[in-house]
């Protein structure tokens, strides 16, 4: 248990430091116009017309749709986007090790 409270708290201390130096808002930035680039919003979006035709408009909820399409949309994220994240990430920390 004291691991996973560890964990918990380190993450959370990076997560503060990204949003502090505005570094998350560049990550999601790049994430979204990575995601966009590489097709994966034009694919995600026709996985919800497909899901929506099949269940019918008035038999879907929100809640619905994202549970449907979360896992798919996680799997369609190409590994080069993942790796261009991560490297960034990995760079954000070295410049703060004193976290």
């Amino acid at each position: 248990i004291c691991k996973m409270n560890k964990d918990a708290q380190m993450r959370a201390t990076i997560n503060q430091k990204l949003i502090e130096t505005g570094e998350r808002e560049r990550l999601k930035d790049l994430l979204r116009a990575k995601l966009i680039e590489c097709g994966w919003k034009d694919q995600l979006k026709a996985h919800c017309k497909d899901v929506i035709k099949e269940k019918g408009l008035e038999h879907v909820t929100v809640d619905d749709l994202v549970a449907e399409i979360t896992p798919k949309g996680r799997a369609l994220v190409p590994d080069s986007v993942k790796k261009e994240l991560l490297q960034r990430i990995r760079t954000f920390l070295a410049q703060h090790a004193n976290l």
